[in-house]
């Protein structure tokens, strides 16, 4: 009866067999939302957190890889970059997938190659944000680092999570971009999350 039932997209959908070079990313909302939707950590079963209510989309398919956890490790490290961090944020690593096609809903797996990062920190808490390519995508496919990146592509993504959570009357905001990092920093970010899951959930 094991395999009857659809697997748990945080817990029971694999990272992939070549993590960190390239993951299993399970996406959660798309450029086309105007309802921000969320995994039910419980039942795995995508619900409605909040309508969008201000002018920020997502710049980018948004979700987060499987049977990752931003805990210790992950707030050791972005200390370690400067983040000045008091915890990680207690959800799985989230991510942005790049693509140039037309995927007009979430509930959805699909492979990505880690280009680099966001050191968002939110509230104190250590909350990365990994920057990918979906693999095989004709515009991004071939990017390897965030380097290769045109300015206004990356500062659409910054400018994202720099206001997304911001009301108009808010006096300061809500996160801040401690760090930009590369490929490689973001392959180490995503293996402290894997650590952390490991630590918190194979017990």
């Amino acid at each position: 009866m094991k395999n009857t039932f659809q697997l748990h997209p945080w817990h029971g959908a694999s990272i992939g067999e070549n993590a960190p070079n390239e993951i299993i990313t399970y996406i959660e909302i798309t450029p086309f939302d105007t309802i921000k939707y969320e995994i039910d950590k419980i039942s795995g079963i995508l619900k409605v957190d909040r309508p969008q209510k201000f002018s920020n989309i997502v710049p980018a398919l948004y979700g987060f890889i499987p049977q990752t956890y931003c805990a210790e490790n992950v707030m050791q490290l972005a200390n370690e970059n400067g983040a000045n961090a008091t915890k990680g944020d207690g959800d799985p690593l989230d991510i942005l997938v790049l693509c140039s096609h037309h995927i007009t809903h979430g509930n959805i797996l699909l492979n990505a190659i880690p280009i680099g990062g966001l050191g968002l920190v939110d509230k104190g808490e250590a909350d990365d944000k990994i920057i990918a390519v979906m693999v095989g995508d004709h515009t991004y496919g071939e990017i390897r680092d965030i380097s290769e990146l045109s300015n206004g592509v990356l500062n659409r993504l910054k400018h994202y999570f720099l206001t997304y959570k911001n009301l108009p009357d808010s006096p300061t905001p809500t996160c801040v971009i401690a760090n930009v990092y590369g490929a490689e920093h973001a392959k180490l970010v995503i293996e402290k999350s894997i650590l952390d899951y490991k630590h918190h959930f194979w017990k």
